[in-house]
């Protein structure tokens, strides 16, 4: 993992770094080859040509990078996670109602299109 990507970990506020760790470490053990760096100042997980973004933002943490509706149903689940077409914000409350497996379906559903 480069240093961009580890000082931006770093920088994550601690309220949301259990969430975004959570994030980070389904993602490397569901795509351990997956490539990790900074893309438009947030790291990215890249695997073949699909890309996977997440983000820390002031209330969560973001995800983006799937096209259209394949979400593997995660929207369907969650409705109130979305906020966009192709963006998930989660807030640590709502993350925890939802199991690793629905998560792992998640960047399953954007890092294989």
């Amino acid at each position: 993992m480069v240093e961009a990507v580890e000082a931006y970990i770093d920088g994550i506020p601690l309220e949301h770094r259990p969430l975004f760790e959570r994030l980070h470490e389904l993602i490397l053990a569901t795509y351990p080859h997956a490539i990790v760096a900074l893309s438009y100042k947030i790291p990215s997980y890249k695997v073949g040509t699909h890309r996977l973004y997440v983000g820390a933002w002031k209330h969560g943490v973001s995800l983006y990078g799937w096209k259209g509706d394949r979400d593997g149903g995660f929207l369907a689940r969650h409705p109130k996670v979305k906020t966009s077409k192709g963006t998930v914000q989660l807030r640590p409350e709502d993350a925890d109602g939802i199991p690793d497996e629905e998560l792992v379906d998640l960047v399953r559903a954007a890092l294989e299109g």
